[in-house]
């Protein structure tokens, strides 16, 4: 079986190993005391290795239809992202009997927040009950910015996931964000470098980070837009909608409710 991982190339991210692909939207928790994403669909991928679009130009979006070599100008996409290891760029903080890691990869997806409380206010609590969310509002951030462990154990609290990648549509923010890779999936550079492995990352998708290959938020800055065919079957909100002012939260919280899965 061929082994599951990303190889990036020039403009593309080659996924090799049938690695399932999904969209997920991201969206206010019933109690809205939280964000979170939603299962929208399974994206099908065929057999066999497929492309993902890493420029941001792609028509058939997620996929890449190679417009980063047919339009000018050329895309430039150097990696520029620290290739240092995750604890050695870490700063570290302590509270609630936990050490959290935090090496500042933002793709500001924004799940690190509860109930009006990131996961940096919740560290100094010393409350059971914040001690839980904190756990859970480091693990939701799909960029694996923050990272903690029991402070005494050193155990590290981690979801266990399959090799997956979402792509994931921000609502709340009117753009895509991010490809949000999970499960542990090994990331190889243009030169063959291998990046540490992680369970969650974040990959840019719209072309435009600064930290390259992975999320830097631009999307929210430069209102990336996905206009693939995959994107909308009226369940997730066109652009047109979002910028009309359409009940586009209406329309994603009703698809929350038939679509209620853990993800």
């Amino acid at each position: 079986m061929t082994k599951q991982r990303i190889v990036i190339t020039d403009g593309a991210y080659v996924v090799e190993g049938g690695i399932p692909l999904y969209q997920n939207a991201v969206g206010k928790s019933e109690d809205e005391l939280c964000l979170e994403h939603r299962r929208m669909r399974q994206i099908p991928t065929g057999k066999g290795d497929y492309l993902l679009c890493r420029c941001g130009r792609s028509k058939t979006m997620p996929f890449c239809d190679y417009r980063h070599m047919t339009e000018s100008p050329k895309f430039e996409g150097p990696e520029t992202a620290s290739r240092a290891s995750y604890r050695e760029r870490a700063q570290v903080y302590e509270g609630n009997g936990l050490k959290m890691y935090d090496d500042g990869r933002c793709a500001f997806v924004r799940l690190c927040h509860y109930d009006n409380k990131s996961v940096w206010n919740m560290s100094g609590t010393f409350d059971g009950e914040m001690k839980q969310e904190q756990i859970n509002a480091a693990w939701h951030c799909p960029s694996g910015r923050l990272v903690v462990e029991d402070a005494e154990t050193g155990v590290v609290y981690e979801p266990e996931y399959e090799p997956s990648i979402i792509v994931l549509e921000d609502v709340g923010l009117n753009c895509s964000g991010p490809l949000f890779v999970r499960g542990g999936v090994e990331l190889v550079g243009q030169d063959g470098f291998v990046y540490e492995t992680q369970n969650r990352y974040a990959l840019c998708r719209c072309g435009k980070s600064m930290n390259k290959p992975f999320c830097d938020a631009m999307h929210h800055h430069e209102e990336a837009f996905d206009d693939g065919a995959i994107f909308h079957d009226g369940c997730v909100p066109s652009r047109e909608e979002w910028r009309s002012g359409a009940d586009s939260a209406g329309k994603l919280d009703e698809s929350f409710k038939k679509n209620a899965r853990d993800v």
